[in-house]
């Protein structure tokens, strides 16, 4: 016996552990009526949406971005300009760049699209690529808001305007002021005809229609393996979508020469800087050579000279660039030594081959670059700005620290170089002083020389590397639209509105059925308590309290018969005669419960009474109309009193009869437990086949309790949707504790027919059929 009700119980952990989908489905089949109403509004909204939102165009390009490094010139020199004219370049930063807002706004400024030509068809509103007309801003305000103009009539002369309502004749090329723009005019388009529908021109501010075209814009590499950028645009017209993607393309590209461009035109006017400076110098140099030929009439130098000079060649040679790299060095340290310098550094600058130098030179430039654009939307004080101006100061510094290291180095190497020199002049003892003296001014107009044709070559090579820079990009994919609209899809859409009237109510149930602590379902019972279930009452769609004795063919009548049936297996001895009712709170139905299974059980020829004993809120008595102004309470505290001075007959039937519980009296609890009670029973029970006790709540109050003595079974009411979950639990402790005998569950008001209690009675012809009005309210219940 102990392992079968083990077995049992297990099995009741089970089933209230797991997910009964039998379960969840009999509740999305009783709310049917909320599915169709949901995916019936859904796919309303599904129409509507697809009805009016203008269809959207895919646009997409690539562009191959060079990843290696370019170089401008030949760069094989001393001074080699590539390491800023071109150098590495990462396609990631490419794709940051291109989703800047400044080429953004630079396309929306020279496309005028700020300025959105739609027309209305049918119910969806399109974007034209041409209008018959445009609206041009002569003098806008400092910041443009949005407008919307309907252009209802166009004529030779001008157009008929609708602006807030108001509407105005304007001449074409006519000045007029437009409320949140400014000083604007409208120009006829010849190359497109007017048709009768009006035309509707929108403007807002370039700023925010940038904002609109970097949400359509998608930009991706199209895998690790290339250095191919994929560009995509979703715009509701084809053609302005391509040109828009572009002028986009032409933005990146004049903007990547431009930086290039600036840092040649950096380098060519510090070469011509230079220049100017060493052509100075050198007609100084050699006005000196002519005239200390003249003053000293030496017409050519001697053999020995002429040996001294070839051997020191070399020397001078390398001293002529050491020079050069000295001059470059100080011109660059004047130039980083002042804080308030913000232009581009020349890029003539050797350190030899010294990479750390250049690459510093290249990010200190990019800084540069990306700094003078920024300044086109911010200001000065901007963080962005602020923390540019750092990292710009930092690599300056690090700039002057590596100048100053390379020129301490090239003076020593300059010194070196004279002295040997020095030295090998000293050796030649025999030569005069005269060509001593020369051969000093010869040596100084060389190395001029050598500097000045040197700037020369390298300007050249810098003016040539300036025609031959090319973008870092090219176009492999032009713009293009594969002619069919990417959104909306008509059956996403439908498809979307369906899933979403679906997924509506089957949250809402089961959110409801989460949320919900009152008694549904027969499993919320089973999964709470082992307590038999004895009766099934469905709702009553009529106000008849008595329906068993006004319609005894009905459905309901039949459930009480069934009742009856079950309660003959509880009652099995003659003498078992008294039943009791109870419930967890008040409203759930114990007085009509009462009322019925008498009258049914009067039916069958038993003689039964109905005892009120509800003494603090009686309601048995005012349902069948019985004066309460002499009951048990009366009985209780007046000894004169016999019972059948407060038994009285029932009109409903000739075999039912009433106790009412009399007037209410101060302690309830007391007259229950009266001296009296006992000996009233035992009477009752001589004279009634069966006695039947409305009790207070035992949810509530312990009346019920004092009455249990008296039951020989004990029908406990739980009310569907209106008895608690957490309620159940008082039964199953009564239950297991045995505090009341042979207690059983009535469930009382059942409305739903997937309750799970397969009573299916039907009807038998007498049942009154609900209006529609109550159809319908129970349908959404």
């Amino acid at each position: 016996m102990q392992e079968s009700l083990d077995l049992q119980n297990k099995s009741f952990d089970t089933e209230e552990e797991g997910i009964d989908l039998k379960k969840i489905l009999n509740r999305f089949l009783e709310k049917w009526p909320w599915f169709v109403l949901s995916v019936s509004v859904c796919l309303l909204i599904s129409y509507i949406y697809y009805n009016y939102t203008p269809p959207v165009y895919q646009v997409s390009a690539r562009i191959l971005v060079s990843n290696g490094e370019s170089k401008g010139g030949s760069g094989d020199g001393l001074m080699d300009l590539g390491g800023l004219l071109g150098s590495k370049n990462s396609v990631d930063n490419e794709i940051e760049i291109l989703k800047t807002r400044y080429l953004m706004t630079k396309v929306v400024e020279e496309l005028k699209l700020n300025i959105v030509y739609s027309q209305r068809v049918g119910l969806k509103n399109m974007e034209l690529y041409q209008a018959p007309f445009q609206l041009e801003i002569i003098k806008g305000l400092d910041t443009i808001g949005y407008s919307r103009v309907e252009v209802a009539k166009l004529n030779s002369d001008g157009v008929k305007l609708k602006i807030d309502g108001k509407v105005s004749n304007v001449s074409f090329n006519q000045l007029f002021q437009l409320k949140g723009i400014g000083t604007v005019k409208v120009v006829r388009n010849p190359n497109v005809i007017f048709n009768e529908r009006p035309y509707i021109c929108t403007i807002i501010s370039v700023d925010n229609k940038a904002g609109q075209l970097l949400g359509q814009l998608s930009i991706a590499l199209v895998n690790n393996k290339v250095s191919i950028i994929e560009l995509g645009l979703a715009y509701p017209d084809p053609r302005k979508g391509e040109d828009i993607l572009n002028a986009l393309i032409k933005q990146y590209i004049k903007a990547n020469l431009e930086d290039k461009n600036a840092i040649a035109d950096s380098t060519t006017a510090f070469i011509k800087g230079r220049l100017s400076l060493i052509a100075a110098e050198l007609g100084d140099v050699e006005t000196d050579v002519e005239n200390f030929k003249q003053r000293n009439k030496l017409a050519d130098m001697s053999a020995q000279s002429k040996l001294l000079v070839e051997n020191t060649n070399a020397f001078v040679e390398d001293l002529s660039k050491t020079e050069t790299q000295i001059s470059n060095l100080t011109q660059l340290e004047s130039y980083l030594s002042n804080e308030n310098n913000k232009r581009i550094l020349p890029s003539s600058i050797d350190m030899s081959g010294d990479i750390v130098f250049s690459t510093t030179i290249s990010k200190y430039n990019s800084l540069l670059v990306q700094r003078d654009k920024q300044l086109l939307s911010v200001t000065e004080t901007s963080p962005f700005i602020q923390n540019l101006d750092q990292q710009i100061s930092n690599l300056r510094k690090d700039l002057l620290e590596n100048v100053k290291t390379s020129k301490s180095s090239y003076l020593i190497t300059r010194n070196k170089l004279r002295n040997q020199i020095a030295t090998v002049e000293g050796k030649v003892n025999d030569v005069p002083k005269i060509e001593k003296d020369y051969l000093k001014l010869a040596r100084n107009k060389q190395i001029k020389e050598e500097l000045y044709i040197f700037l020369m070559q390298k300007a050249e090579e810098t003016a040539i590397s300036k025609t031959a820079n090319i973008s870092i990009a090219k176009t492999i994919d032009p713009p293009k639209t594969n002619g069919m609209p990417v959104s909306p899809k008509r059956n996403n859409i439908y498809l979307g509105g369906l899933f979403t009237g679906l997924i509506i109510p089957m949250g809402l149930i089961l959110l409801i059925n989460i949320l919900n602590t009152s008694v549904s379902t027969k499993e919320d019972i089973r999964n709470v308590t082992q307590v038999p279930i004895i009766g099934e009452i469905s709702h009553n769609m009529d106000d008849d309290n008595l329906i068993v004795a006004n319609k005894s063919r009905s459905a309901i009548s039949e459930q009480f018969r069934a009742l009856r049936t079950n309660l003959s297996f509880y009652l099995r001895n003659t003498d078992q005669k008294v039943i009791l009712l109870t419930s967890s709170m008040s409203g759930e139905g114990k007085s009509f419960t009462a009322i019925n299974l008498g009258n049914i059980l009067a039916l069958a020829g038993k003689k039964v009474l109905l005892m009120e004993l509800d003494l603090r809120k009686p309601g048995l008595s005012a349902k069948l109309g019985v004066s309460n102004e002499i009951g048990f309470s009366n009985y209780t505290i007046n000894e004169n009193l016999a019972v059948k001075d407060i038994v009285r007959p029932l009109n409903i039937n000739k075999n039912i009869f009433i106790i009412s519980s009399g007037p209410l009296p101060p302690n309830p609890a007391e007259t229950l437990m009266s001296e009296r009670m006992p000996d009233l029973v035992n009477a009752l029970k001589q004279e009634f086949d069966y006695i039947i006790m409305d009790a207070p709540p035992i949810g509530v109050i312990a009346d019920a309790q004092l009455l249990a003595n008296y039951a020989d079974v004990t029908l406990y009411l739980v009310r569907q949707k209106v008895t608690q979950k957490a309620q159940l639990s008082i039964v199953e402790d009564l239950h297991q504790s045995k505090k009341m005998k042979n207690i059983a569950l009535v469930i009382n008001d059942i409305s739903n027919k997937y309750y799970g209690y397969g009573y299916g009675y039907g009807t038998y012809g007498e049942e009154t059929k609900p209006s529609l009005l109550k159809k319908v309210s129970k349908m959404f219940s």
